[in-house]
């Protein structure tokens, strides 16, 4: 499949010019039409066939297939979600806290990756944040405040300015010191070729409604082998035991525990069509365009008067976080998309705004967006 070929597949293309990727993505119609097929199969002709629960472990047993092969990991080692955020939060209520345990993540995670530790606080777990520059984290500062963390919590693609993190080299300084990581890689997966196996990372989570093209409520979660050990989850049903009638009952191995009961298997079915898709695309397109059209949008930004490029110069991701001098970026984004282009304001940096450029965006997307700079 052509670039081409995906945007015109893409219907909410037809009136905007989106550039809001590393929110959401439009999808294509190809993936709407999995979701109502699965849908319809699902509630028309599984009850008289084949059953409406085999029908839907079918669907999450191949999704969970597509998953595993496209993060380079086992099947065993992936659980379905419903986001990033759900993920996240399962890990953070599967493992036994006790006060005093610490928690560090890095002052450039989404608020999926600071309510949950939040939340522990209140448990009496401390939770250091780990500060950064310009979407950079200093190793040396990162090794100690890791000393005395039982698990550290950062993302692979900061949504702030789109800089990669030195994932593997956190996550050595942190199985060090004892401690677990868990990983928040949604900016990275359809973006990227992304092999969560090689972060080394005892977690990861991540979701299929951003750079994978998928619907809402389709999300995964990686649990590196042997990880599982550490984890109670808070929730239990029929999905996370080996056998649910069982007297005494006994976990799934691997990342299946933490799945446990009845979801619709429709926006699976979604999911795997996208990822298909972006098989179907290659990674080697979708870079290489997403690059060109990257720096294409910097240097507009950078030529353009009282415009502050946030980004790196430099290619690191899609992502792209810019600030206007004098404008309220809640208004400007408003602004902007009366005129037929959408991004987004951040919380942070303050009065920034960011853009996502994605293998369906074209040149003459990002010339209309430095035209309104």
């Amino acid at each position: 499949m052509e670039p081409t070929d995906l945007r015109a597949d893409i219907p909410a293309l037809d009136r905007t010019i989106y550039m809001n990727t590393g929110a959401a993505s439009p999808s294509p119609a190809r993936v709407v039409d999995a979701v109502e097929d699965c849908l319809e199969h699902q509630e028309y002709e599984a009850p008289a066939a084949e059953g409406a629960y085999p029908a839907a472990f079918g669907v999450l047993d191949e999704t969970r297939e597509v998953v595993a092969d496209h993060l380079g990991a086992t099947v065993e080692e992936i659980a379905l979600t419903q986001s990033t955020t759900d993920g996240i939060n399962r890990i953070a209520a599967a493992l036994d806290w006790e006060p005093g345990d610490t928690v560090v993540r890095t002052d450039l995670e989404h608020s999926s990756g600071i309510l949950p530790w939040k939340r522990l606080a209140r448990r009496g777990v401390e939770v250091e944040v780990l500060d950064s520059e310009a979407g950079r984290i200093d190793l040396d500062a990162a090794a100690d405040a890791i000393a005395d963390a039982d698990l550290v919590c950062l993302s692979s693609l900061t949504w702030t300015h789109g800089t990669l993190l030195p994932v593997e080299e956190i996550v050595e300084l942190a199985h060090d010191a004892g401690a677990l990581v868990l990983v928040d890689a949604v900016q990275c997966p359809g973006q990227m070729e992304t092999d969560v196996t090689e972060w080394g990372a005892d977690f990861v989570a991540g979701a299929g409604h951003k750079w994978l093209l998928g619907p809402f409520g389709a999300g995964f979660l990686y649990v590196r082998e042997g990880a599982e050990r550490h984890l109670d989850p808070a929730h239990i049903g029929y999905r996370s035991v080996e056998d649910p009638n069982a007297e005494a009952y006994a976990y799934e191995p691997g990342a299946n525990r933490l799945e446990v009961g009845t979801v619709s298997p429709a926006p699976y079915a979604g999911l795997a069509e996208s990822i298909e898709i972006v098989e179907e695309i290659g990674y080697d397109t979708i870079e290489a365009r997403i690059e060109e059209l990257t720096d294409r949008l910097k240097a507009g930004i950078v030529d353009a008067d009282g415009v502050e490029l946030l980004s790196p110069r430099e290619y690191e991701s899609g992502l792209v976080t810019f600030r206007v001098d004098g404008a309220d970026a809640e208004a400007l984004v408003e602004e902007y998309a009366d005129d037929g282009v959408r991004i987004r304001d951040l919380p942070y940096p303050d009065g920034a705004v960011r853009a996502s450029t994605h293998v369906f965006n074209t040149a003459e997307d990002v010339d209309a967006l430095v035209e309104l700079l």
